[in-house]
């Protein structure tokens, strides 16, 4: 009975969880999915001044919208989604544009003041956002729109935004949570080093056997052997042609010398037959 009572139990599992949920859970063995964010409707979101990355307000959670992608920071992992609010995948790096926020946005949002400069944010519907995002980025769509909003502002030198950057990158460093799963990464790369020298050994042992080469030596034999055909045919058969054409002219005329004289022997009787 217990086991028949597992099957079912297990055929239900098997029928009420969907099968791309299943492929998660397999895919991410080791990596647990953030927690889900309830949303009662789409969120609307503002632009972050001097970047085209797009945050939710509303929300306690840094909810990013870069590049196509919905991107999120949970336990010092990146997750990143086409859905705002499902469907996480685990992202094994820091995505590019996360050091080109300011980390104080949400306070610049509240008091309306971008660096000691008016900000009037404009909020953008969720799905205004889905069908220009792209044109905006390709077209400079924020840098022409009174500078995201903010009244008089100019952006800062390179050489400042650089300094800035590498400021939150330490930041960004120093948390707990990020270096733990720093060290989680550590392990598994040696883990694999550990394992790939055992599968590239028979490749070397394969390349060492398949160096040598026995080209050369064909080279060498092939000329010697076509050198030595010409000089021992050649003179073989000519000074045999040249001998035997004068013994045939020398015999031709000894046969015809006895033709010769018969005819000498028939006008002498001819001639005694008149004389008598």
């Amino acid at each position: 009975m217990k086991t028949l009572l597992f099957g079912t139990i297990l055929l239900t599992l098997v029928i009420i969880v969907p099968i791309p949920m299943m492929a998660a859970v397999d895919i991410s063995i080791g990596i647990s999915l953030p927690p889900p964010i309830e949303f009662s409707a789409p969120p609307e979101l503002i632009v972050i001044p001097e970047t085209y990355v797009y945050v939710a307000p509303e929300i306690d959670v840094d909810l990013f919208f870069w590049g196509g992608w919905w991107w999120r920071l949970w336990e010092g992992r990146w997750y990143r989604s086409h859905y705002y609010n499902r469907s996480w995948g685990y992202y094994n790096n820091v995505p590019s544009f996360y050091f080109d926020v300011d980390p104080g946005w949400r306070g610049h949002y509240r008091d309306h003041n971008w660096y000691g400069h008016r900000w009037n944010y404009e909020r953008i519907p969720y799905q205004r956002l889905q069908n220009n995002w792209k044109s905006w980025q390709n077209n400079k769509h924020w840098e022409k729109k009174g500078t995201w909003g903010v009244q008089s502002y100019q952006r800062r030198p390179q050489q400042q935004r650089q300094e800035l950057i590498r400021q939150r990158q330490q930041q960004y460093q120093q948390r707990p949570e990020v270096q733990q799963h720093q060290q989680w990464r550590q392990e598994q790369q040696r883990q694999q080093k550990q394992t790939q020298p055992q599968v590239r050994k028979p490749q070397v042992q394969q390349q060492k056997v398949q160096q040598p080469r026995q080209q050369p030596q064909e080279k060498v034999q092939q000329p010697q052997r076509q050198e030595q055909k010409p000089q021992v045919q050649q003179p073989k058969q000519q000074p045999q042609e040249r001998v035997r054409q004068p013994q045939k002219q020398e015999q031709r005329p000894q046969g015809q010398q006895p033709q010769h004289s018969q005819p000498q022997g028939k006008p002498e009787g001819g001639e005694g037959e008149h004389k008598k």
